[in-house]
């Protein structure tokens, strides 16, 4: 098993602009609030799933983000484990939204919210 401190982590302030962004939430947090150009594979889903991570261009890494930063820790260990690069977005959606970062929310009568 990979220590906590073993896994790469980025600050959001510290992401690139055009950031490769996996969101590992649950349906619901996704539906309330998320990052415009995130791809969106719940923690459960990740490894039947993985293959869809092919978009994402290969030479950058693929930053991981949940709504505090724990399921993301362990979607960026298994990647790594995996032959992925992947780093772990510290504080996840909480801080995105703390930095001001852009979200939306697939309900349009609703304000983007992190859950």
């Amino acid at each position: 098993m990979v220590s906590p401190a073993e896994i790469p982590t980025a600050e959001v302030r510290d992401l690139p602009a055009d950031v490769a962004l996996l969101d590992v939430r649950e349906d619901d947090e996704w539906a309330a609030g998320h990052a415009p150009a995130a791809v969106h594979i719940p923690l459960g889903e990740l490894p039947a799933r993985v293959g869809e991570l092919a978009e994402f261009p290969e030479d950058n890494p693929v930053y991981v983000i949940c709504r505090s930063g724990g399921r993301s820790a362990r979607a960026t260990a298994w990647l790594n484990a995996s032959g992925w690069d992947a780093v772990n977005v510290a504080g996840g959606m909480g801080a995105w939204a703390r930095e001001g970062r852009r979200m939306v929310s697939d309900n349009p009568d609703a304000e983007p919210e992190v859950l």
